[in-house]
């Protein structure tokens, strides 16, 4: 137990040292552009809506290639537990190229993609332009961002979450300092006003991307990576892989853009509050996300290892520590949420809407961390039928509520000046509760068919 335990913690401790970094590369781009003051009929509100609208576009985009990571993560842990480092490299270029070619096809579709998106987002003309802003910049880091994610795929999978913890740092560390710097000035020079937040994101993408590479050339040297040609049964699994999680992560983008986009028919105010709380609120996530992707690595290298006995007890202490997470979390936002909203704007009518909805933070970090911890498992294991199909009723629930809610409780669906507008953005809140709760439900039972399988292939 002891020594199962410490391996969780090498694997989970880098990870949250690293994910530490993104709620602050949030929080800065927030902070940065809720401080930028009036321009002209634009407040912060607006410079703040166009952030978070502008940073859904890209999610927009790049949630659907999370197979990257996804598949190349599970697949590589079980060639690692295979002992087999010729699949493991193979793996790794066969990412990447992907990601290179999956790069050029965003930067080819960015124009018609964007009107597209507007189709669909609605917004106030300020926040749509700074929006558009936004975008024609940041999404000149496609390359790098998609690659990324194969190398962070690959690093859990080799059991190595050190090198990943470089990378992330230096991305996280980088857009902070770059964002600030090229936004607000240093020394004489007044800086780029909001366009320098999007443009930090480039900078420090690419440099994160150049850390890959220097770690990949130093630590993997003695791997043999080559292009070759790939068998037919190689390609039909990882197709129905990136099939599923593809259509996993569509269904992560429905649910956050119709929460991004439902919150955004009450106003500007309404917008940024949601977009804080729910930056507040995955705080929890990213130390919890370190558990996952240990149970992610251990779960693969356990099955590939055909160590059935491992997998269980690896499962077990993961969600021991996750559940933890889930805890000391409940009890930080109870005593400092609203210290921590106010770091994220010092708007005041931004932070008043925010305080309707801060019980939600003290509901949402069991079902939260569970989901979490059972989608590494399951990625792990390569299970991607479950997490597809968990996805797709998470969708259903989200939905189901938000609108059940509207018809039975006659809720406005819209902004209409009434006090309605703060049970609506509850009601928001209890949708995005339910999806939570029908992730945990799902693959909590389907764990034990899961490993009813897995001893059946030894």
């Amino acid at each position: 137990m002891k020594s199962l335990n410490k391996e969780i913690l090498r694997l989970a401790l880098p990870s949250i040292l690293a994910n530490l970094t993104v709620p602050l590369v949030g929080m800065a781009d927030i902070a940065v552009a809720g401080h930028l003051g009036d321009t002209g009929a634009l407040g912060a509100a607006a410079f703040i809506g166009g952030v978070t609208i502008g940073s859904l576009l890209f999610d927009l985009l790049y949630w659907n290639f999370a197979f990257l990571r996804v598949s190349t993560g599970g697949m590589t842990a079980q060639a690692y537990g295979r002992g087999d480092t010729t699949e493991c490299a193979d793996l790794f270029v066969r990412s990447v190229s992907l990601a290179m070619l999956l790069s050029l096809a965003v930067l080819a579709i960015q124009w018609p993609f964007q009107k597209l998106a507007f189709l669909v987002v609605r917004t106030t003309p300020g926040v749509h332009d700074l929006a558009l802003k936004y975008f024609f910049i940041r999404i000149w880091a496609a390359p790098a961002t998609l690659s990324l994610m194969s190398f962070r795929g690959w690093f859990v999978g080799m059991q190595d979450s050190v090198s990943s913890m470089l990378v992330d740092l230096t991305v996280n560390l980088v857009n902070i300092a770059a964002s600030i710097v090229l936004t607000l000035g240093f020394g004489s020079w007044t800086g780029m006003g909001f366009s320098g937040i999007a443009l930090g994101t480039v900078v420090a993408q690419y440099c994160g991307l150049l850390v890959a590479c220097l770690i990949m050339v130093i630590k993997y040297r003695s791997l043999h990576f080559r292009i070759k040609r790939v068998e037919r049964e190689k390609i039909r699994r990882m197709v129905t892989l990136n099939t599923d999680f593809f259509i996993r992560s569509l269904c992560f983008i429905a649910i956050y853009v119709g929460f991004t986009t439902i919150a955004a028919r009450y106003g500007d105010v309404f917008l940024s509050a949601s977009s804080i709380i729910m930056k507040v609120l995955m705080i929890f996530s990213f130390f919890t996300d370190g558990f996952a992707y240990s149970g992610e690595a251990l779960t693969g290298r356990f099955i590939g290892e055909k160590n059935v006995k491992g997998l269980k007890q690896a499962v077990l202490y993961v969600f021991l520590w996750s559940m933890g997470v889930a805890v000391l979390f409940m009890g930080i936002y109870g005593f400092a949420g609203d210290w921590i909203v106010s770091i994220m704007t010092s708007d005041v009518h931004v932070a008043s809407a925010c305080h309707p909805f801060m019980w939600w933070l003290l509901l949402m970090p069991p079902l939260g961390c569970a989901a979490f911890t059972w989608d590494g498992v399951f990625e792990g294991a390569t299970a991607s039928k479950p997490v597809r199909n968990a996805m797709l009723a998470a969708l259903v629930a989200f939905v189901g509520v938000y609108f059940a809610g509207i018809l039975f409780l006659g809720i406005p669906d819209s902004s209409d000046g009434t006090s309605l507008e703060i049970p609506a953005m509850n009601l928001l809140m209890a949708a995005y509760f339910a999806h939570l709760l029908i992730r945990t439900v799902i693959l909590t039972l389907r764990w034990p068919k899961l490993l009813a399988g897995v001893g059946s292939g030894l």
